[in-house]
């Protein structure tokens, strides 16, 4: 069973901060991501975008573990 508290924590990082981060790392990926194949040092940064990208998931997967 999920702890409510828990759940309600991560629900407010969701709305409040997640999507923000996600929409911000997005754009910035978009011109990454194919650069990275030009320049390889930018994996990492591209790496590091896809994780901003992802943090929506994330947080929904710690609200009902």
């Amino acid at each position: 069973m999920t702890n409510p508290v828990n759940l309600i924590l991560w629900l407010l990082v969701l709305i409040f901060i997640s999507f923000f981060v996600a929409s911000f790392c997005a754009g910035f990926y978009i011109v990454v991501h194919p650069l990275s194949v030009c320049i390889s040092p930018l994996t990492e940064l591209a790496e590091l975008l896809l994780q901003g990208v992802q943090f929506p998931h994330y947080c929904a997967e710690k609200m009902f573990s």
